[in-house]
């Protein structure tokens, strides 16, 4: 097995265990001081790469409390057009990020890190300026792309950075930080719109321009000295035509109709494009999905249980943002402020909960099981309590407050699972799959809640149960196959065999 740079110079562990009563000589004392500076260096890396994954997970949902203003800037735009917003950033997302982390690996990660933000700032600038919904949608693209460089090569450049004992630890934190990111975007984007809806996006400038100072000073680099060929840029062209063909098909759904020929026509094209990626990953060199890493079961679990429980969580924000707005009239920073709590509960779950449970449960695996029921809970206990009359702090407060618990249990949970089968000289490529597997499912779950929420009849309480009752489903799912798939001790014991040796190709 190859060790990255990093990973050959990275600290291992305080030089005094726990316990042990540290020598007095003097000669022992820069030992201890070096540690000591040592973690705290590592804390800081930590820190300034879940900032850039906090930036972009952030962009994926800042935008739904601004669609109100957009809307009315440009006249008689609908949800179904200005979805693509989101959608359009999460697609591309998608696409870019296995090719970016096998390119990080090849050329350096931080430098492609550093890549990615300047990209995300630029993009950023052109969204706070354009001129259209297009526009909007063009520069969201640019935005995409530059959030996915910096996405798995942030990843990698942390287990690369971080001793081997802290990484469960850092893993939370940076994955806590992403979903807090996510969550947090309609609180952040309800106050920015007060000023303007443009503001949702120049908010990244100067933040991201302080990631980038620090990135440079603070965070070592570190590359994979055996990763060959160029990345199949092919292959994610493929993936995005198929992920947005989908999409596309569920938002027009209603109005062509479930059983349309154009429905089921543009599914087929969908389901063609993703096969065709398939086949070439199975042939390139580089390719959008290492099939090898599918074979193993917890790999590929952490996968598909990742696109269901974030197809949920997609689904989620957004229709908690739709019936704020639209049915309890809230105004955007009102609604912000009522999705506030459960983010709230996101970080100390992911980073003490979590973790401790891990250890006790022997594994992220079960962690990440209660956390997908614990979310389907809360949504269940939203649904029985969903009424038109506003009644936030009895009625859907507690829903906020314990779904804010099941995410930080889960999502960091899943990560860690599935880093289990990811052996170093894979960090970039295969963070890039599961990140990739993230961005998927919110598509798929935003399109679908579209599809139900764009033709809202007479009721509207009915239909925002319908939502419910499909994001409940999206989350169960999420359970039952990680459940199936992470939890078995004999698959485990492989996993963290495969990661200590090479990664399965």
């Amino acid at each position: 097995m190859s060790a990255s740079p990093a990973e050959t110079t990275a600290p291992t562990a305080s030089t005094v265990p726990t316990g042990i009563t540290a020598p007095t000589d003097s000669s022992a004392v820069p030992d201890v001081a070096d540690a000591r500076l040592a973690a705290r260096r590592v804390t800081v890396i930590v820190g300034v790469l879940a900032l850039a994954v906090f930036m972009s997970s952030l962009d994926l949902f800042i935008v739904n409390l601004a669609f109100p203003y957009i809307g009315r800037e440009y006249h008689g735009t609908g949800l179904d057009t200005l979805s693509w917003v989101l959608n359009a950033y999460t697609i591309v997302f998608a696409a870019v990020l296995v090719p970016a982390g096998r390119w990080a690996d090849r050329v350096g990660r931080l430098r492609v890190f550093i890549s990615g933000l300047a990209g995300f700032i630029v993009g950023s600038a052109l969204c706070g300026l354009a001129p259209s919904v297009p526009a909007l949608i063009a520069a969201r693209v640019i935005q995409a792309a530059g959030a996915g460089l910096m996405v798995p090569a942030s990843l990698s450049l942390l287990l690369a950075s971080v001793p081997a004992a802290g990484r469960a630890k850092a893993i939370g934190t940076w994955s806590a930080l992403g979903a807090l990111g996510a969550a947090l975007g309609p609180v952040i984007g309800g106050s920015l719109v007060q000023l303007s809806w443009r503001w949702v996006f120049w908010i990244n400038i100067p933040v991201g321009l302080v990631a980038i100072a620090l990135a440079a000073r603070i965070v070592p680099d570190s590359k994979d000295k055996h990763t060959r060929g160029r990345p199949d840029v092919a292959g994610a062209g493929l993936l995005a035509l198929a992920v947005g063909m989908a999409a596309f098909a569920l938002v027009k759904a209603p109005d062509w109709g479930w059983a349309s020929g154009k429905f089921l026509g543009v599914l087929a094209a969908a389901a063609a494009s993703g096969i065709a990626m398939i086949i070439r990953s199975h042939r390139h060199h580089s390719p959008v999905i290492e099939l090898g890493l599918m074979r193993s079961r917890v790999f590929s679990g952490t996968f598909a249980a990742s696109i269901l429980y974030y197809a949920a969580f997609g689904a989620f924000v957004l229709n908690s943002v739709e019936f704020l707005t639209g049915v309890w009239h809230y105004s955007a920073i009102r609604a912000g402020l009522a999705i506030g709590p459960g983010p709230l509960m996101v970080l100390p779950f992911a980073r003490v909960v979590a973790p401790r449970l891990a250890a006790r449960l022997s594994g992220p695996g079960r962690v990440a099981v209660i956390g997908c029921l614990v979310n389907a809970g809360a949504m269940t206990l939203w649904l029985t309590q969903i009424q038109a009359q506003p009644a936030y702090l009895t009625h859907l407060l507690p829903a906020q407050l314990l779904g804010g618990a099941g995410v930080g249990l889960t999502i960091p949970s899943l990560l860690g699972a599935g880093s289990l089968a990811i052996s170093p000289d894979r960090f970039g490529t295969g963070s890039g799959v599961l990140n990739m597997a993230r961005q998927v499912g919110t598509v798929l779950g935003v399109a679908a809640l579209v599809a139900i929420l764009a033709h809202m009849g007479q009721d509207p309480i009915a239909t925002f149960r319908q939502a419910l009752v499909m994001v409940i489903a999206f989350f169960a799912a999420a359970g039952v196959v990680a459940a199936a798939t992470l939890l078995a001790r004999a698959d485990n014991g492989a996993a963290r065999a495969q990661a200590n040796g090479p990664a399965a190709s």
